[in-house]
């Protein structure tokens, strides 16, 4: 398939506006080999220790780095995951290396079961991959991906061939996971939201009955400090409410977790948004596609905004009940286009103030409420900072006006990158690193900071907010 040629393609600049200076030469060239490393002929793990399959949001972002040096390895990436797309719409949050030994990583292949359990929801006959979800960020990865080189792009179809797996995988979230029928989507376990560890997560993973411990062996420890890793209780807990989703054959509804979060909601408009300007240049008519965007737009502000607290909170579904947890998914809505100025401000208020310390005591976006009761600098999303939050962080500040606090932000990004080792995440007061080093997104991300000019960033919110402007009557 295209991983073959992917496979022998040098990872060497495209022809892009902006070119590295001499000062981050040495970043860029350390941020290349960790992609290079980690390449394995047709999609990139997120670490070869601990991680050693292809994550789904992993991919999305490490795509929006390669296209800086290979638009066609970018391309490659996003088609090797969609191929592993369920026909459903789903897809999954792991595709499997059949190469990779079963106890390298838990859950493994045998554990998941995709190929049966996953048979009635239409998962792939001859892929092994997880029956759960992530982060709707692949949309938005096309369109950059496409920008890189669109000339590459219409020659392989790339737009093409990848627009109906966009809707479909969009439709699956729209038509299947709005559990608590108020327009939101619905995660139905931790690990699909992306920040696994969040204490967000705890009152509705107190009702449930973690596996017994002797049941299950976590791969994790073999990688990571355990105070930096979910405890086994918690871990406990995941691995129950994986049991219980595969043992339903992934039929969604009818669990004990079920959560509407402001990040994956926010990630699914803006790919609403990044799915309309795909759908523009392939000159299909994008209205109802922005439209839905800001739709949904009003939706999360109706069901999520929390005016007291300044921030989005996720809201249990099965109880009705917002959580009065502030996790840094509160603030990921800043990148939408069409959020209201007032709601915007608020966010950054929350981001600069005593819960975030963005610009005070903090010059990374740390992933959990500093003031809380459960923050731990080093626990897995319960305080450090993350990479990809900084980068859409970075992204959402510069959207709304705030181009000096971005550029700090971005600034400490490309120094703790390099100074880390491309870590996993870190310590968001020293730059600590903790987790796997070496990370693919972590590199990805630094090569897009590095090389994005500030006309091509600027071309793409501007065109996102024409479009989300567009989509509101008047």
């Amino acid at each position: 398939m295209a991983g073959t040629t992917g496979a022998a393609e040098a990872l060497t600049d495209a022809a892009l506006p902006f070119a590295p200076s001499s000062l981050a030469g040495s970043l860029h060239a350390r941020a290349r080999l960790v992609l290079e490393d980690n390449w394995q002929g047709a999609s990139t793990v997120p670490s070869r220790s601990l991680y050693p399959h292809q994550w789904s949001w992993d991919s999305a972002f490490v795509a929006i780095g390669l296209r800086h040096l290979s638009p066609l390895r970018a391309q490659t990436e996003l088609r090797t995951l969609f191929s592993a797309q369920w026909d459903d719409g789903r897809i999954p949050h792991i595709v499997f290396n059949p190469a990779v030994p079963h106890d390298a990583y838990f859950p493994s292949p045998d554990f998941w079961r995709s190929t049966t359990a996953g048979r009635p929801s239409g998962a792939p006959p001859a892929v092994q991959t997880s029956g759960i979800v992530q982060p709707p960020v692949h949309a938005l990865a096309v369109w950059l991906t496409h920008r890189a080189d669109p000339g590459l792009s219409r020659t392989n179809g790339f737009l093409r061939r990848a627009y109906p797996k966009l809707v479909s995988w969009h439709n699956y979230l729209l038509r299947h996971r709005d559990l608590g029928a108020g327009g939101l989507v619905s995660v139905v376990h931790p690990w699909e939201q992306g920040m696994d560890n969040s204490p967000c997560w705890d009152p509705p993973l107190s009702r449930v009955t973690p596996a017994p411990a002797g049941s299950f062996t976590r791969a994790d420890l073999a990688h990571g400090a355990p105070e930096d890793r979910p405890t086994d209780l918690d871990y406990g807990r995941y691995v129950k409410l994986a049991m219980d989703y595969r043992d339903r054959g992934y039929v969604d509804g009818g669990g004990e977790f079920a959560v509407e979060d402001p990040a994956f909601n926010a990630l699914l408009i803006a790919s609403e948004h990044a799915l309309g300007l795909i759908e523009t240049e392939l000159g299909i008519r994008s209205a109802a596609r922005h439209a839905r965007a800001a739709r949904l737009t009003r939706a999360l502000v109706d069901r999520l905004w929390d005016e007291r607290h300044g921030a989005f909170l996720c809201r249990d579904v099965l109880t009705g009940e917002l959580i009065e947890e502030h996790g840094v998914a509160s603030l990921i809505p800043l990148i939408l286009p069409a959020l209201d100025e007032g709601t915007a401000r608020a966010l950054v208020g929350t981001l600069c103030g005593p819960r975030f310390g963005l610009g005070s005591s903090t010059r990374l976006v740390p992933s959990y409420d500093l003031t809380g009761a459960c923050f731990d600098p080093h626990r897995y999303w319960r305080g450090p900072a993350w990479f990809n939050v900084g980068w859409l962080m970075e992204h959402g500040l510069r959207l709304h006006g705030h181009g000096e606090l971005a550029a700090a932000l971005r600034e400490a990004l490309l120094t703790t990158a390099g100074s880390s080792d491309f870590a996993e995440y870190v310590d968001p007061y020293t730059g600590e690193a903790c987790g796997a080093r070496e990370f693919s997104w972590t590199a990805a991300l630094t090569l897009d900071l590095l090389h994005r000019s500030e006309e091509a960033f600027d071309d793409v919110a501007h065109s996102l907010r024409a479009a989300a402007e567009d989509s509101v009557p008047h």
